[in-house]
């Protein structure tokens, strides 16, 4: 399964770098939420590689209904993480792939193919980019810290739209970032490259491999009240631990994914 999940994410790589900066076709899912021919053709790749050796495991992905047979083996796939960076020729975007089995993540992987980064975690052994181990950063205060987030593609509507929270962060933080593919931002975390992370209205392919990868390299993730995070959760807050707190204290002031629901 180790072999299947890196090969999988590199050969997937390898196709959308084939039609990068190429002209790519681009199809509107809603208003702001794009897809690519790049998105299905790499999910199709992806399955296709799972289904030959485990055809009777269940995968949730972003592009296609699988349906559920009721496995203990989930595959959960991002064929192309940040498409909108992808269509407009700005090189950060990832393949992202995780395996639950019994509803507990155990593998992950996320490959940025145009630097030839990739990210795999496995439980209990630890987290590594390329052959290098990762371990989180030890910057133990917010105001020190480098931070990324993103926003929904509905934020020009709901009242979660994060631009409060990045306000604040702005405020109290060393700098912000929103590099745009949430994949990447969490194995950042993982990397040390940022200290921490939160964002709302993520979806379980954005997650998946990326909680697994800050976990294993010893950071922390979970919602914005500190409670375990769950791939169907509505806010994610990851970091190093050491300004989770921090983090959380500010996640308390702002609208919440529950505020729009009862709006």
């Amino acid at each position: 399964m180790k072999e299947l999940i890196i090969n999988s994410a590199r050969e997937a790589g390898k196709l959308l770098m084939g039609k990068f900066e190429r002209g790519i076709r681009v199809e509107f899912k809603s208003k702001f939420d794009l897809v690519t021919e790049a998105d299905r053709q790499s999910e199709s790749l992806i399955i296709k590689r799972i289904r030959n050796q485990f055809p009777d495991h269940d995968i949730l992905a972003e592009e296609g209904d699988y349906g559920c047979s009721g496995s203990d083996f989930r595959w959960v796939i991002d064929p192309l993480d940040g498409t909108t960076n992808y269509a407009h020729g700005f090189p950060w975007f990832a393949v992202s792939i995780a395996l639950e089995i019994r509803g507990r993540l155990e593998l992950g992987v996320v490959y940025n193919p145009y630097v030839g980064e990739l990210y795999f975690a496995e439980r209990g052994a630890g987290a590594f980019l390329n052959e290098r181990r990762l371990q989180v950063s030890t910057i133990g205060t917010m105001e020190h810290s480098l931070l990324a987030t993103g926003f929904a593609y509905n934020h020009r509507k709901c009242k979660a739209n994060n631009y409060d929270y990045f306000a604040r962060f702005q405020k109290e933080s060393q700098a912000c970032r929103r590099p745009g593919a949430a994949s990447l931002d969490l194995a950042s975390v993982a990397a040390g490259r940022f200290d921490g992370f939160w964002e709302m209205m993520l979806k379980p392919w954005d997650l998946a491999a990326g909680i697994l990868l800050v976990e294993e390299a010893g950071g922390r993730v979970s919602n914005f009240d500190g409670q375990p995070m769950t791939l169907d959760s509505l806010e994610c807050l990851a970091s190093n631990g050491l300004i989770h707190t921090e983090m959380q204290e500010i996640l308390q002031q702002g609208c919440r994914p529950h505020d729009d629901l009862r709006a």
